[in-house]
């Protein structure tokens, strides 16, 4: 499991989840050869795979800490960059998105209405405008697979939800949880608003 989704799976968790790190699930899709129309089957790879009784998430988890970050036309599907749109197939290729959430509901038992798709981001492009952020939650409110519209998930909210995991006294041995743990030991994490000291 990369690090940020290290901080992903304990934020799911706060949330009731039992998660699973990268699992493929095959999607079988048209593709046009020069002579004829065939089929073929690939495996499409989901970053994190959280259940509960009542729900699964399907989400793509993409830190880019330290680079530009998660561009809107890259999740968008809007770019001549084919690899950088390949990022974010799970997300802006319907019929991948759709024979994911189906595959994974056949595969786990889960209803087609019971699957979310979510998008973890640790870094937005253009932070200090936010006009890449606004445009990606906009999108992906507009878009319906599985039980609705996709799910954006900010830095600030994984971050909110680890520090309540790291209130709890009991010990862990995860590496994200045990960090968070180390800073505020050390003075060094500042309070979050609506976050005090006690977790309330």
């Amino acid at each position: 499991m990369e690090a940020f989704e290290t901080f992903v799976a304990l934020a799911l968790e706060e949330d009731g989840f039992i998660v699973s790190p990268a699992v493929k699930f095959p999607v079988r899709r048209r593709v046009r050869k020069a002579s004829r129309v065939e089929f073929q089957e690939h495996g499409y790879e989901v970053d994190l795979v959280a259940a509960r009784a009542d729900r699964m998430v399907l989400a793509t988890v993409k830190s880019f800490l330290g680079s530009r970050g998660v561009a809107a036309e890259a999740v968008m599907g809007e770019t001549s960059d084919e690899r950088r749109a390949g990022l974010y197939r799970l997300l802006n290729d319907s019929v991948i998105r759709d024979g994911v959430v189906r595959a994974a509901g056949e595969r786990y038992g889960y209803k087609f209405k019971q699957i979310e798709l979510r998008l973890y981001a640790g870094r937005f492009a253009g932070r200090r405008a936010g006009e890449h952020e606004r445009r990606i939650r906009e999108w992906a409110a507009g878009q319906r697979v599985g039980a609705g519209p996709i799910t954006v998930v900010g830095l600030e909210e994984v971050v909110q939800k680890v520090r309540l995991a790291a209130e709890r006294k009991q010990y862990r041995d995860n590496a994200a949880l045990v960090a968070v743990k180390v800073l505020a030991e050390a003075g060094q994490l500042v309070e979050l608003e609506g976050l005090g000291p006690d977790g309330a």
